[in-house]
């Protein structure tokens, strides 16, 4: 059985795409809480590439800076690195391609937050996992890590800054 992510909280019933479904006209803190212990159900399952995207979906929540589920369980900047960094014999996908592809193709609602937040991740799991090919027929202006913090303090909520640069220079 794999180890729990440290970053993520811990799953309090069995949950399935049906419980996030049901908040999908509620884009805030309690699909933000249930997308992170999604997450963490299905790394435990032993579904790698599921859980990141369980945990991007929380990342892309609307939640303000003040709320008590971001002092419970800060953005998932951590979590993605650690995720992303576990040796598996499961499919995982390119998380790097991944979020390549997020950044430069978000639309709709708060599309730069998502865009930035996309970068962010991004420059995380090119630090964990520098073996990670990008996709070269992927024509996108990759940002300076210095341009992400820029968007990220210009597009982000206060202290997602701090939270993504502690997850980048951490060892997952």
């Amino acid at each position: 059985m794999a180890a729990p992510c440290p970053y993520l909280p811990a799953v309090k019933r069995n949950l399935s795409w049906r419980d996030l479904n049901a908040l999908r006209d509620n884009q805030g803190a309690e699909l933000y809480q249930l997308c992170l212990e999604y997450g963490q159900q299905l790394w435990l399952e032993q579904l790698p590439a599921r859980a990141l995207l369980a945990v991007d979906r929380a990342l892309y929540c609307d939640v303000l800076a003040d709320a008590l589920c971001l002092k419970l369980n800060p953005l998932p900047y951590a979590a993605i690195g650690w995720l992303v960094a576990q040796p598996t014999t499961e499919f995982t996908g390119n998380a790097l391609v991944h979020y390549q592809h997020l950044a430069d193709r978000v639309k709709g609602e708060r599309a730069a937050q998502k865009k930035w937040r996309a970068w962010a991740a991004w420059a995380i799991v090119r630090q964990v996992r520098p073996d990670l090919p990008g996709d070269l027929k992927h024509e996108v202006t990759e940002p300076s890590l210095n341009e992400i913090k820029s968007g990220l303090e210009t597009h982000g909520i206060a202290g997602e800054v701090d939270a993504w640069q502690q997850a980048l220079t951490s060892d997952a």
